[in-house]
């Protein structure tokens, strides 16, 4: 079956053959006829299978018809740099419907989305936190909107933002399509999805198997040896783009920092770098100029590069779930691929769980002439931070420390902090999927 018996719109099938579309993708092919005649969709696919324009291209089929100016189409997404991607996905593909479709999410300022907000657009494609803020400040009116994305449902849930969808949901027309696409299907999505979809159709392609293309090795390591094992391994590997996965903010940003002084053409993502840092990571990894992008699990489904040849765990995910979303980056477009772990003696339980999920067991590897026996430190001198600055106090003790001590002198304030433990690097931050969460991630607005 070709795109040409969809029946586009011209507008909308000029943007499909500019974008080389021939052949629909399974999730393509079940999804865009249900999604055309106007049903709800629950659709289950993970990112790099097509579903971006398997609902693209049906919004934009049915936006050709009806009002111009108004928000008539909400795709909501977890992260900045997947509401970018899919953006960029509309735009290539509604090149000549002239339909306006725009970002909306936090770490960039808000008048310039307000601005164009003003003067019409007929999409949005929006983070949860950004959004509501508009709709509670009357910067955006949802009242004509006919459909309604959710787009990587569980990883929503995961990154604790249910509660924003619910009250979303409560400023949208009850009258609408509404599709809700998802990698997994926990209890909370399920639930979720009984709430708001009316007798939907179920599509389902590759949930919970990886790719078939992807060679998965393990590479048992002492904790303070992986960056010298990463870097011995990188040496003896034929790579062509390699996506590195670590569990951690501070972690990412060293270990980036370490490959470019080892000469290699990297860069790294993660959570505390501005909206165009960000994305200029993103931009320079998806070009080439850099070979290697070191990122937390925040790019885990954010990234679209066919051409990524090997993902390296740098920390083992936390869930099964996760460790199948970090690998999907590779192995795409029938290309193969290769998913390389760095494992300890601590992540026996998460090896044997993604052994089950797989239904085999994980070769291990040793890289030839590395020295497995160098002693740990004492102290973690690699991923340790520097010491803090004070943390602000209460104004009675605040007052108290402004006093002059006896000998006339301002008494001193210790801004000292032990280091990390071996290995530990910065806290760390719950993977998607974990149901163990000591603190609730912050959000991308």
């Amino acid at each position: 079956m070709k795109f040409t018996s969809f029946s586009f719109n011209p507008a909308v099938a000029a943007g499909v053959t500019a974008a080389g579309y021939v052949t629909p993708t399974p999730i393509q092919l079940q999804a865009i006829p249900p999604v055309m005649s106007g049903r709800d969709v629950m659709g289950l696919a993970q990112t790099g299978t097509g579903k971006t324009a398997a609902f693209a291209l049906p919004i934009l089929n049915r936006l050709m018809h009806g009002p111009r100016g108004v928000v008539r189409a909400l795709v909501v997404a977890p992260t900045r740099e997947l509401a970018e991607q899919i953006n960029e996905a509309i735009l290539q593909l509604g090149r000549q419907t002239r339909l306006k479709s725009i970002t909306v999410y936090g770490g960039v300022g808000s008048n310039p989305q307000i601005e164009k907000l003003r003067k019409g657009v007929e999409i949005v494609v929006a983070c949860p936190g950004r959004l509501l803020d508009h709709i509670g400040q009357g910067n955006i009116d949802l009242t004509q909107l006919e459909v309604l994305v959710l787009d990587e449902a569980d990883q929503m849930f995961d990154m604790g933002f249910l509660p924003d969808i619910r009250r979303i949901l409560g400023h949208l027309p009850r009258q609408r399509q509404t599709l809700l696409f998802s990698a997994t299907m926990p209890a909370e999505i399920r639930g979720l999805a009984r709430e708001i979809l009316r007798d939907p159709v179920t599509v389902q392609v590759d949930i919970v198997a990886p790719a078939a293309t992807v060679t998965h090795a393990l590479y048992p390591v002492a904790q303070h040896l992986k960056t010298p094992l990463m870097l011995e391994l990188l040496r003896h590997t034929d790579t062509e783009s390699v996506l590195i996965f670590t569990r951690t903010k501070h972690r990412a940003k060293r270990l980036g920092e370490q490959l470019e002084k080892g000469g290699y053409r990297a860069a790294s993502i993660q959570g505390n770098l501005s909206q165009n840092r960000r994305q200029a990571a993103m931009d320079g990894f998806r070009s080439g100029e850099f070979q290697i992008l070191v990122a937390t699990d925040i790019a885990a489904r954010g990234i679209d590069v066919s051409q990524i040849s090997h993902v390296i765990n740098y920390d083992i995910p936390d869930t099964t779930d996760a460790y199948i979303h970090r690998i999907g980056r590779t192995g795409r477009a029938a290309r193969s691929g290769d998913a390389f772990t760095l494992v300890t003696d601590d992540d026996g339980a998460t090896v044997r769980a993604i052994e089950r999920v797989l239904e085999a067991p994980i070769e291990r590897r040793t890289v030839p002439g590395f020295d497995y026996s160098v002693p740990a430190p004492r102290k973690d001198e690699e991923f340790a931070r520097g010491p803090r600055p004070p943390r602000s106090q209460p104004k009675a003790k605040m007052a108290a420390e402004k006093q002059p001590s006896r000998q006339g002198t301002p008494a001193p304030r210790s801004s000292h902090q032990p280091p990390a433990a071996p290995g530990s690097g910065a806290r760390p931050s719950s993977g998607p999927g974990g149901s163990h969460r000591p603190k609730r991630p912050s959000r991308p607005r």
